[in-house]
């Protein structure tokens, strides 16, 4: 397993009866998760006070139960030199995904490694944590997302680590469409960042489902990278889709066109308080060697 065991500013601190229990810098959350199916003694203290709980509903979705009056709508935590700003949104969000700092630690030893000019493309791009963390090693990168929302705070992401001026280009788009016309101008990437939903829908209603259309989305993909390309990550939150499948379905549909090799694996978080990992999805890297 992958894991993202490099944070300081989070913490996930425990894990029980369907839930995380996270600090986020200066405020605890509680929140749920499916992979929780554990139902252990909760010993830390942290439970009986959190900042903030999140409320699954019966009917689906769910809200928030703020507990600490005091708490800000937004503060910043910090993974090394990048800075994200956290809040409480909708469906248990808070603007980052921890367990992909991994990938954002490989990914920027990558580009760094690389010692010449790498071409970024992050779709499904979300608030921009491998955009920042690809721009921060050197690279230039394009991000898109169907949400104009997500887009804004990935921009409020890059300004405060200090990449306002990098060159970052910000897209709006449903990110197939967004692919097909890239193959149309020609644009190539040296190292793609696939962070798909399972489930989803683009900014004029297109339908995403990942089973259905990763195999055909990746096809697409493997035609915009460039002639001396440097890696492909795919990351899933789907239950029930294995690092092996995922590892086989980047196989075929890149490895086999451009060589290479493929290495997938689990990704997770320490816990604080018994010393195991959470699992938190999987990855898939096609790395050209």
């Amino acid at each position: 397993m992958w894991i993202a065991n490099n944070w300081k500013s989070y913490e996930l601190i425990d894990s029980s009866d369907s839930y995380r229990l996270e600090r986020w810098g200066k405020y605890v959350l509680q929140r749920p998760d499916p992979q929780v199916i554990w139902k252990d003694v909760k010993k830390s203290e942290a439970w009986k006070r959190p900042d903030g709980v999140y409320h699954r509903s019966k009917s689906g979705g769910g809200s928030w139960d703020i507990r600490n009056k005091k708490m800000e709508d937004s503060w910043v935590i910090d993974y090394g030199k990048l800075r994200f700003s956290i809040k409480v949104m909708g469906f248990k969000h808070t603007g980052i995904f921890p367990e992909q700092a991994v990938n954002w630690d490989w990914a920027m030893d990558m580009i760094k490694k690389a010692q010449r000019p790498i071409k970024v493309l992050n779709l499904f791009a979300y608030t921009g944590g491998a955009t920042v963390a690809c721009a921060s090693a050197g690279a230039s990168v394009c991000h898109v997302d169907a949400s104009k929302g997500m887009v804004s705070l990935a921009k409020e992401n890059a300004a405060l680590s200090g990449l306002s001026d990098a060159p970052i280009r910000y897209i709006v788009d449903d990110c197939a469409k967004f692919v097909e016309r890239e193959i149309r101008r020609g644009n190539k990437y040296d190292a793609i960042i696939l962070d798909p939903p399972s489930y989803g829908r683009g900014p004029t209603g297109e339908m995403w489902k990942l089973e259905d259309n990763i195999g055909t989305f990746l096809e697409l993909c493997e035609r915009v990278l460039s002639d001396n390309p440097l890696f492909m990550i795919l990351n899933s939150y789907t239950t029930g889709l294995q690092p092996a499948a995922m590892s086989y379905l980047i196989s075929l549909k890149v490895g086999t066109k451009r060589g290479g090799r493929v290495e997938s694996d689990e990704i997770g978080i320490p816990v604080s308080e018994t010393g195991l990992v959470l699992p938190a999805g999987a990855t898939a890297r096609w790395i050209n060697d």
